[in-house]
């Protein structure tokens, strides 16, 4: 099948020539998603027609790869805007994921098309997989510190002078009895241990892995990543990797292994990613299903992620006061009490977003958002905090010490109403 793909930037607002879209038609692509406790459908990118042949593209706040009609795709790489370095997303996510309690958010942060037809990219350009690979890699490390989930399999072996369990007849006779070893039995029989069919599944993913990482530097380079491998491999070489994907058809839930639900979701959509095909882990050319990656979640999650880091469970992600309201972040530490909003628009750097601000400001007038904070001086103006992308050098990375207070700025319009641009990881 012969089709033109067309590469662009998250943020990107530009035209373009064309002769094979239609100029009547509105080429869009929505995501699904929940926000603030209501469903709404958010555009990947939006093609409409401007003059003759052509027509103007406007990306959103997401990446990946989809098709714009039967003859054209898209592939829309992370980028704040063209003259800034390329986002490493891969490290943003690995941050946010080294807290146990953030791996439960992310199942809203991408979608995979499986049933669409696939489109052929460089590895390089490859999002999904690495993606794919950090979560699983982030999941199995919390399972590795818990310990392995032991449980009876079956196990059938050539037994010499005994017999166990059930006896296999016609594998005893095929190949014990002709052959004249008599003192020899097949043998099925059930044992309690960690090579049980859930550890299998994610020792086949695992191999799977271990074959791709040498061949994506994004994620060689990013040592944490390859020292968080190191330390789970080893703890799965007393499993076996002989597993088919049918015999794991349901997970039995497990309050102290929760994770394992995650996790072998996970493995099974890097298996099938990969094709099931370990061979197709260091291809240069890869076929990819069309998806998404909602890079405004993925904000949100590594400002968790660093919030968490200097504030552990003084910070309340998605609060919800009521029932209809839901705050990204309230934040309930001695001397830093405040309303903050995660806001993944490079705009607010030298700009005021009116919409925002009086959304944040309206969090902060809730009367249980006082109580929750401990305040019942309801004159009191609660500080708001918007958090927002900067890729200055000079700004700060993190919330140490009293750098949340000491680096913001406050809106010259408005009463205790700050912002904070914190700077992403970039590929260098």
């Amino acid at each position: 099948m012969t089709y033109n793909l067309v590469k662009y930037w998250e943020h990107d607002n530009e035209c373009f020539f064309s002769d094979n879209l239609s100029p009547e038609k509105k080429y869009e692509i929505l995501f699904k998603k929940t926000h603030r406790n209501k469903d709404v459908s958010m555009p990947c990118y939006t093609i409409n027609h401007h003059e003759n042949k052509v027509f103007n593209i406007n990306a959103g706040y997401f990446v990946g790869v989809d098709w714009i009609d039967k003859n054209n795709a898209i592939y829309i790489a992370p980028k704040l805007n063209k003259n800034e370095n390329e986002i490493n997303f891969i490290s943003m996510l690995f941050s946010a994921l080294r807290h146990t309690d953030v791996s439960k958010e992310i199942n809203d942060l991408f979608e995979i098309k499986w049933d669409k037809e696939y489109i052929d990219i460089e590895q390089n350009q490859d999002l999904l997989t690495p993606f794919l690979i950090v979560e699983f890699l982030s999941t199995l490390k919390i399972i590795t510190r818990k310990g392995l989930k032991k449980s009876y399999y079956k196990v059938e072996k050539n037994l010499y002078g005994k017999v166990k369990g059930k006896i296999q007849v016609s594998k005893t006779i095929k190949h014990n009895v002709t052959q004249n070893k008599n003192l020899n039995t097949y043998c099925t029989y059930e044992e309690f241990g960690i090579n049980g069919k859930e550890n299998r599944l994610l020792k086949k993913a695992l191999t799977f892995v271990k074959r791709y990482l040498p061949n994506y530097a994004q994620l060689i380079e990013n040592i944490d990543i390859q020292n968080t491998f190191n330390y789970i491999n080893p703890v799965f070489t007393k499993v076996s990797d002989n597993i088919e994907l049918h015999e794991i058809k349901h997970t039995k839930t497990n309050v102290f292994y929760k994770e394992y639900e995650q996790a072998i979701h996970l493995a099974k959509l890097i298996l099938k990613r990969f094709g099931y095909n370990i061979s197709n882990t260091s291809k240069k050319t890869i076929q990819t299903p069309p998806f998404w990656i909602d890079m405004s979640k993925l904000f949100e999650l590594y400002v968790l992620g660093l919030l968490k880091d200097r504030f552990y469970n003084d910070v309340d992600f998605q609060f919800k006061p009521d029932g209809g309201n839901e705050l990204d972040f309230i934040l309930k530490s001695t001397g830093f009490e405040m309303v903050i909003d995660a806001k993944y628009k490079p705009s607010w750097k030298n700009n005021t977003v009116q919409e925002d601000v009086r959304q944040v400001s309206g969090y902060a007038r809730l009367k249980s958002v006082y109580t929750h904070l401990g305040f019942n001086n309801f004159n009191k103006i609660i500080d708001t905090l918007i958090i927002y992308p900067d890729l200055d050098k000079n700004v700060n990375k993190d919330f140490k010490g009293n750098k949340i207070i000491e680096n913001r700025v406050e809106e010259k319009l408005y009463q205790k109403v700050y912002k904070l641009g914190i700077q992403l990881p970039v590929i260098k």
